[in-house]
């Protein structure tokens, strides 16, 4: 199953190459503004970050071949209208950056989905071998796009490479039809889509290690995509520049992401991830810097290399870090999160850069780039550390979801938990209580409380407010073993008759 998944997302991303190839070549004909051409990288990636959460969020909670399959067809289509509207010659720069950003709306809807599926279809345990495999399809596409694209290019024109990518983009949507997973409806029904969304975010939001995670990705992507939005225009400038220069340049990087990708086990073992993510900036920046200055290809390829094995080291490192970081029933989410990061950083990144350019050189704007990629890195990495990934997600089914002999009504429920705390250890139990607090906000509570008695120093109420009854039962199920321990350690502090009272209410509407 995962070979036949990875093989559609092998011929899945050598269409996006293909496309992103000759949309980015075709408007240096179009244009010869930097600007405009960097702008074709941003229109890929911006609706990534734009739709990549509520995408996430549906798939979470949908049938996920059904909509992979959609999304897929989704981005045919549009290769198809855009293979038309090329063919007729009414192609505009302006156009052009719309069926760009419309086939990067099928690209946000597909990536969650396929980030969801992989854990879903190998064990833990082979999880980053996994990834490091989703990295040589996803660079080797890199490869095996740009070389088709630019030999059609070359041989037939742009047109011929949209009508190419429409052809594989519809193989590969049939391919997915082929897949017989069962789809398993959650015996609480489909969370709400607007919940799904906010549950997404409080997980995210409540991890300090997914937060920073986040903002190292967002960081170096925000850097790095300089040189592949402006890398039309760096081929051009040189001897001999053309469209088979571009494409060169964009195979010597994807196979210096394979081979990164065929070496990360030992990488890993050899080097902290830290380390890798520090060592992998300063290698991207320095190849970035010599690829920009090169006299020539003899230089460049080398170059490019290097930046494609930076790139894939770091990506790779962090896309594993956030993976190991999320349950299963969050994934999507936290993924769909993670390409916010990674696609607003670099739509911006692409945008800004091409500006800096404009006002100054291609040159003279990656210079800036790298400068201030490597100074960011050491920033993050002096004083802002990763934090380590110190929580079991594993479920824990200790304690059972309430039984009532009637349903409740609806609206809001509202949970007390009572403690009587020895006032010579309030500190110890505020400390726990925090830890708790995120907990409770990951599993998807709408607020959370602590209450202290003015009267009574050692009396305590923990307040926690759900959505509705079934978000309430939801959070049973999500109840993980770092979990269970804070509730060992809660009911270990507390020195009351019995264990501490939990009340529930439903909040009346009135």
């Amino acid at each position: 199953m995962f070979r036949l998944l990875w093989l559609t997302w092998l011929t899945a991303n050598t269409t996006m190459w293909m496309n992103d190839v000759a949309a980015a070549w075709l408007m240096t004909s179009l244009t010869s503004t930097p600007l405009w051409v960097a702008l074709v990288q941003a229109a890929s990636t911006l609706p990534v970050f734009l739709l990549a959460l509520p995408s996430g969020a549906l798939a979470d909670i949908v049938d996920r071949r059904r909509y992979f399959m959609v999304t897929q067809f989704w981005v045919a289509g549009n290769a198809i209208l855009t293979c038309v509207v090329v063919l007729a010659g009414w192609m505009t720069p302006g156009l052009l950056l719309a069926l760009t950003f419309l086939n990067g709306i099928g690209l946000a809807m597909r990536w969650p989905v396929f980030a969801a599926i992989i854990p879903e279809v190998l064990p833990r345990t082979l999880m980053p071998q996994g990834l490091a495999l989703n990295g040589i399809a996803m660079n080797g596409s890199r490869i095996i796009g740009p070389l088709l694209a630019g030999a059609i290019i070359g041989a037939a024109g742009s047109a011929w490479v949209f009508v190419l990518n429409a052809l594989l983009s519809v193989i590969a949507g049939f391919i997915i039809m082929s897949w017989n997973r069962v789809h398993k409806e959650h015996v609480l029904g489909r969370e709400r889509l607007p919940t799904a969304m906010r549950v997404g975010l409080q997980y995210v939001s409540q991890s300090a290690r997914l937060r920073g995670i986040l903002l190292r990705i967002g960081l170096f992507f925000f850097h790095s995509t300089g040189l592949l939005a402006l890398l039309p225009l760096v081929a051009r400038a040189m001897p001999g520049g053309g469209a088979g220069t571009f494409t060169v340049l964009l195979s010597a990087m994807g196979a210096g992401a394979i081979v990164a990708a065929l070496l990360m086990p030992r990488l890993r073992a050899a080097m902290k991830p830290e380390t890798m993510m520090l060592g992998g900036t300063f290698l991207q920046a320095s190849a970035m810097v010599t690829a920009i200055y090169a006299p020539g290809l003899p230089v460049a390829i080398p170059a490019m290399f290097f930046a494609g094995t930076a790139w894939i080291s770091v990506a790779n490192t962090l896309t594993v870090a956030a993976q190991l970081s999320l349950p299963d029933w969050v994934r999507a989410r936290g993924m769909s999160i993670y390409q916010m990061a990674v696609m607003g950083a670099a739509a911006s990144g692409a945008a800004i850069w091409g500006q800096v350019a404009t006002l100054t050189n291609v040159q003279e704007a990656l210079t800036v780039a790298a400068m201030t990629s490597v100074s960011a890195a050491l920033l993050m990495h002096w004083r802002k550390p990763l934090p380590p990934n110190q929580i079991d997600l594993t479920p824990a089914r200790v304690i059972l979801a309430p039984e009532l002999a009637e349903r409740p009504g609806r609206g809001r429920v509202l949970t007390r938990v009572e403690y009587q705390i020895d006032p010579s250890r309030a500190d110890e139990f505020l400390s726990l209580m925090e830890d708790s607090r995120r907990g409770r906000l990951q599993q998807g509570a709408l607020e959370w409380q602590l209450l202290h008695d003015v009267g009574e120093p050692g009396h305590y109420v923990e307040q926690i407010l759900d959505e509705s009854w079934t978000e309430h039962l939801r959070r049973f199920d999500r109840f993980n073993v770092t979990d269970a321990q804070l509730r060992e350690q809660r009911q270990a502090l507390h020195i009351g008759d019995g264990p501490p009272k939990v009340t529930r209410y439903i909040i009346e509407q009135t």
